[in-house]
């Protein structure tokens, strides 16, 4: 089994995705851009079900994007299709598994019946402690900074918060959902070297891992690739190989 190979013990608590190329995927292949997405929810099965079987406690989705509005119109109408599809088929399996759902994002720009499966999914879930799927809809890394920072103005405006003690960790609790740790690996599928405006606060410090896969074809093993090169590297978060290797 291609987990063997893994390290149980330094393996990425929070693990995100920018699930990229299901259109060029689906282009190659002389089938419609919306063919693309529907595999590429094969994939997400695939990579939730590997994700949990690893015992990797978050997996962050990039699911849509808030530039994604801009795509044809059909093709949106798609997306939210498959995406109220996939919350609804895959809630018993979610429950079974002891998985929490959650979603960060502009939520209230999506529409009225996806976001009634989403709710659904999230109230359901919200007691599940064995692992997090958190989906990125709607979502713009910017967009999230510029409203923390007005959630922080009102605050402060209303005495509920004082400027001159804002620090990292303070701002940290108003963006989307503090409660998610950031994350440790990103992995971008597609061959694409870019972050495209996701958890730009989170990502800090989280290690980078591109892969070539077009995210229809991405599965377990190819999870367990990202991984493997993840503890591979040795994160120094700004200080010297010595000071690290001391203090373990």
């Amino acid at each position: 089994m291609v987990e063997r190979r893994l390290d149980p013990e330094h393996l990425p608590r929070h693990v995100a995705i920018i699930m990229d190329g299901n259109g060029r995927w689906a282009e190659e292949r002389g089938l419609s851009r919306i063919e693309g997405h529907r595999e590429g929810i094969e994939s997400v099965r695939a990579v939730l079900r590997a994700a949990h079987e690893l015992g990797i406690g978050t997996l962050t989705l990039y699911a849509f994007s808030l530039e994604n509005w801009n795509r044809p119109r059909d093709e949106v109408g798609e997306l939210m299709g498959l995406l109220e599809r996939y919350l609804e088929e895959e809630l018993d399996e979610v429950m079974r598994n002891g998985i929490r759902v959650r979603a960060v994002g502009r939520l209230e720009l999506l529409p009225p019946s996806v976001r009634e499966q989403l709710d659904r999914a999230l109230a359901k879930t919200r007691d599940n402690d064995e692992m997090q799927l958190v989906f990125a809809l709607s979502y713009g890394g910017r967009q999230e900074i510029v409203d923390g920072v007005r959630k922080l103005l009102r605050d402060v405006e209303q005495g509920k918060a004082s400027a001159d003690h804002i620090d990292e960790k303070a701002f940290s609790a108003y963006l989307y959902d503090p409660e998610v740790p950031d994350p440790d690996l990103l992995i971008r599928t597609g061959g694409e070297s870019r972050v495209s405006n996701f958890l730009l606060w989170q990502i800090a410090y989280t290690e980078i891992h591109v892969t070539e896969r077009m995210w229809p074809d991405f599965r377990k093993g190819d999870l367990v690739d990202a991984i493997l090169d993840f503890q591979s590297r040795e994160r120094r978060f700004g200080m010297t190989s010595a000071q690290v290797q001391g203090s373990k």
